[in-house]
């Protein structure tokens, strides 16, 4: 239990919200939802809006029916967990942090916006479809977050001041590499509500991890209300209870699970693949790559583009339209077999190819050709590489005192992981006839990289003999 005096409890009777005002939305995870009218300027533009059309996991609905979900309800839980996140703080620390009312509008808008700049198909517009066209050049949807976020004010003539703008922007950007140093901005910790460069503990885990195992039908042990309860603000930092260690790996380990089994499931990637290939055919009749540049066009790109494809009858589009049609009937690109990058060879490792596979195909027999062979590299860890994210943490003991301090893994257990990262490796033949030709070359890349068969076992016999 906490001891209010002693955390400097705030009561500020000014900070309170006329309910007249907000809208009520009842959300399937977080229950009521309330909007204040600021936030309501924003969330009525076509620009988010455009959310309700990104389905939050991409094709997973492909493989779990359940998961249709989109960006627009991931975003509102995001934005109510970020003003219970920040409220809470407020309630115990108020006084002690200075936190302002304009300091939680911040982060509350960070939250409902930190999306608004995401491409259709979730990750992989990102990640497999634009750096094959972009030679280098290196596009996030957080960046396009924040270029949208001022076309959205401009075009709707919004009013809201400039340098809270530029916060609720920072705080978007503020787990990558753009992120400013604690010594350029006041009240570091509330950077790290919504997206968390530090540790990677934040409310936008808070809201998918729960909404995307409940939308797959998945069980999901973690409960983000007990650290949003007790966490604390200690050096400009957000804390957690030494006591809360094993809920905090249970965060990053249910992130985990949730990659391999849903993100990464082998057929959902065999769909991301084939949609990659129908969008890379398309590009140049669409000029779907040409729109990632300025937020007036970015913002008319959604997951239907897809659909667009499927019903033209331009004969440009004739090669998506297929790919989509296969899709349809579910003639996909067949999964021949994986293996996981061994320990000692992940520092080095360095992503296989298609090419990787035709050259370690034997002499005689059937000729692969590139073209025939999708490839998969797909990197699970806790959000720190190779790393554990918990060193990353500051945990204290009790309130009454102010002094932190790393908990090492084995202090708790010795059931906890050694290793922190995957590396899973797979292969399909885009043609069902070339299974056996694509699994063969597989074995004897993995011979002559590792010098073994590092998969688990050979690929079915059923399976190769399909036409």
């Amino acid at each position: 239990m906490r001891k209010q005096q002693a955390m400097g409890v705030r009561t500020d009777v000014e900070l309170s919200i006329d309910r007249r005002v907000l809208k009520h939305v009842h959300d399937n995870v977080h229950g009521n939802i309330y909007l204040e009218p600021l936030f309501l300027k924003f969330i009525d533009t076509e620009q988010f809006q455009r959310l309700r059309e990104l389905k939050q996991l991409s094709l997973a609905h492909m493989v779990y029916p359940g998961a249709v979900h989109s960006r627009f309800e991931h975003s509102l839980g995001v934005y109510w967990l970020a003003g219970k996140a920040v409220d809470t703080i407020n309630s115990y620390q108020g006084f002690e942090l200075d936190i302002e009312h304009l300091d939680i509008q911040t982060v509350k808008l960070a939250g409902l916006l930190h999306d608004v700049g995401h491409g259709p198909f979730s990750h992989s517009f990102e990640r497999e479809f634009l750096p094959r066209l972009l030679n280098g050049f290196t596009w996030c949807h957080e960046d396009m977050s924040v270029k949208m976020i001022d076309y959205i004010v401009d075009e709707h003539n919004i009013e809201i001041d400039s340098e809270y703008l530029k916060k609720v922007k920072e705080m978007i950007t503020a787990s990558n590499e753009h992120t400013p140093t604690k010594s350029m901005v006041e009240k570091h910790f509330l950077y790290d509500i919504v997206a968390n460069g530090r540790n990677g503990i934040d409310v936008d885990k808070f809201d998918y991890i729960v909404r995307d195992s409940r939308a797959c039908g998945l069980g999901c042990n973690f409960q983000f209300e007990r650290l949003m309860e007790t966490m604390r603000v200690i050096g400009d930092e957000i804390c957690y209870r030494a006591k809360d260690y094993l809920t905090i790996h249970k965060l990053f380990a249910t992130r985990a699970d949730l990659h391999r089994t849903v993100y990464t499931h082998a057929k959902v990637k065999a769909i991301e693949l084939m949609v990659t290939d129908a969008l890379l055919k398309a590009n140049d009749s669409l000029g779907i790559s040409s729109s990632i540049y300025q937020p007036a066009e970015f913002w008319k790109l959604d997951d239907s583009i897809l659909r667009r494809i499927e019903i033209s009858t331009e004969r440009e589009l004739k090669e998506s339209r297929d790919l989509i049609l296969r899709i349809r009937r579910r003639e996909l690109y067949q999964f021949c077999n994986e293996f996981s990058v061994p320990k000692d060879k992940m520092e080095h490792f360095i992503k296989i190819t298609p090419q990787d596979i035709v050259c370690s195909q034997k002499s005689g027999g059937v000729t692969l050709k590139e073209e025939d062979i999708a490839v998969s590299n797909v990197k699970i860890d806790l959000t720190r590489g190779r790393n554990n994210p918990l060193e990353c943490i500051k945990f204290f003991k009790e309130y009454e005192s102010d002094e932190t301090f790393p908990i090492q893994d084995d202090r708790i257990s010795h059931l906890l992981p050694a290793f922190y990262q995957d590396m899973i490796v797979r292969v399909y033949s885009k043609k069902p006839e070339l299974v056996e030709a694509v699994s063969e070359a597989f074995e004897n890349f993995q011979l002559k990289t590792y010098g073994m068969k590092t998969q688990v076992h050979a690929t079915p016999e059923k399976k190769k003999r399909r036409t």
